[in-house]
């Protein structure tokens, strides 16, 4: 059995991050904080997951993470991954607006924020290799792979296994042992 001692120090700021939520959820700075929590589970969601062959134009090509309707959190996450890699490929961001192409984006989060953009885009990424993130049931429900969620105070996700195999995504064990919930595969 692995032990936390050999843990990057992101995910210590990861599980540090997830661990203070219930003290801040009611503060001020609660928006502030979720972004950051957020930032976090996107970076290391980034090495979880494995893209299928010919995601990525070169082997040192970035997995480009795409930010819808959060510009907010599009600035947070930058900050997170500035110099940092995910299974040794460069992180990069990218907001996304209305009418741009999915072209190279590898990971979307997509705000609940405009629920016609959101639809749009989750209908542009179906069956490409994107893993698509939402925060709000709607949007999840309409085939987004995880979905940020409130539980028992914290910031949580849920994942699809159902959606992430249409798109020829393998999420790794480890990310789905720390899920709060898992929907399996109609086998």
């Amino acid at each position: 059995m692995r032990t936390l001692q050999g843990r990057s120090p992101a995910f210590w700021v990861a599980l540090l991050l997830a661990a203070l939520w219930p003290l801040f959820a009611h503060a001020q700075s609660n928006a502030a904080l979720e972004r950051q929590v957020k930032a976090a589970y996107l970076y290391k969601f980034a090495g979880f997951v494995e893209w299928p062959e010919g995601s990525f134009a070169r082997p040192d090509s970035p997995v480009v993470i795409g930010v819808a309707g959060a510009d907010a959190l599009a600035e947070q996450l930058e900050q997170t991954v500035a110099g940092h890699s995910a299974n040794g490929r460069p992180l990069q961001v990218r907001r996304i607006k209305r009418g741009d192409s999915l072209a190279g984006i590898h990971m979307l989060f997509i705000s609940s924020l405009d629920k016609a953009h959101a639809q749009e885009l989750l209908a542009a990424s179906r069956g490409q290799p994107v893993l698509t993130v939402t925060d709000a049931d709607e949007t999840y429900g309409l085939g987004s792979m995880i979905n940020f969620l409130i539980a028992d105070e914290r910031l949580r996700f849920e994942v699809s296994l159902k959606h992430a195999a249409v798109a020829r995504l393998k999420i790794s064990a480890r990310m789905l042992s720390a899920a709060f919930r898992v929907q399996q595969v109609a086998g």
